[in-house]
């Protein structure tokens, strides 16, 4: 996909969201009557659940370990029947991954979970991500429904009623442990602005570090 047509998809699913009125495949999030939520943003601590989920590929990963380790990561939460909110959050992380380039893969990583592990398999995660990934570096999970709400609790994205799943994208570093929820449709640059706070903090604390070093006798 390219950068314009990548646009126009952000653009259209913004549009839809703001519209609540149409069907939503089963699910409203909410209620038709309801307006998109205003973003908003926390700091969060989370727990990474030691279970097996699956990618898009069918491959076994543990998220931790696999995908978050020391990275700097972006992660979303979605399900593919959705037809409102879910690809406003998928085309917000397309953006990101758009804007930030090559360093999707290296020093970042982007995570889309579903909510909805017994209808999407590795299969429909892949079908679905082909609309919205752009290269290499991000990761389509989902796996048994154990794991999936296991998962789900620690990173505090847990709704037990589908329809209440909110829109959330979590930006955070796996090094430091510094995580944020964000909550609504982030404009993905607040997202990116996230990352190069985190990513400069790592050049400063390595700088210092390396300072402290050569004071040392």
């Amino acid at each position: 996909m390219n950068r314009l047509h990548g646009g126009k998809l952000l653009g259209l699913s913004l549009l839809l969201a703001s519209n609540l009125a149409l069907a939503h495949a089963g699910h409203d999030h909410g209620g038709a009557a309801e307006q998109p939520p205003a973003a908003h943003q926390e700091k969060a601590s989370v727990r990474f659940a030691d279970v097996a989920l699956l990618d898009q590929d069918g491959m076994p990963v543990r998220l931790e370990k696999d995908l978050v380790g020391d990275h700097l990561v972006v992660m979303g939460f979605i399900y593919t029947s959705c037809t409102t909110v879910c690809p406003v959050v998928s085309s917000i992380m397309s953006k990101v991954q758009q804007q930030l380039g090559g360093r999707v893969g290296e020093e970042i990583r982007l995570v889309s979970i579903s909510v909805d592990p017994q209808r999407d398999d590795s299969k429909r995660l892949a079908g679905y991500a082909r609309a919205f990934q752009h290269g290499p570096g991000w990761s389509w999970l989902t796996g048994s429904p154990y794991a999936i709400s296991e998962t789900l609790k620690g990173l505090g994205s847990f709704s037990a009623n589908l329809s209440e799943h909110p829109p959330l994208i979590l930006v955070g570093d796996g090094r430091s442990g510094h995580w944020t929820r964000y909550y609504g449709f982030t404009d993905p640059n607040v997202l990116i602005g996230e990352i190069n706070r985190l990513s400069a903090r790592r050049v400063h604390a390595k700088s210092t570090a390396i300072a402290g070093q050569e004071v040392r006798p």
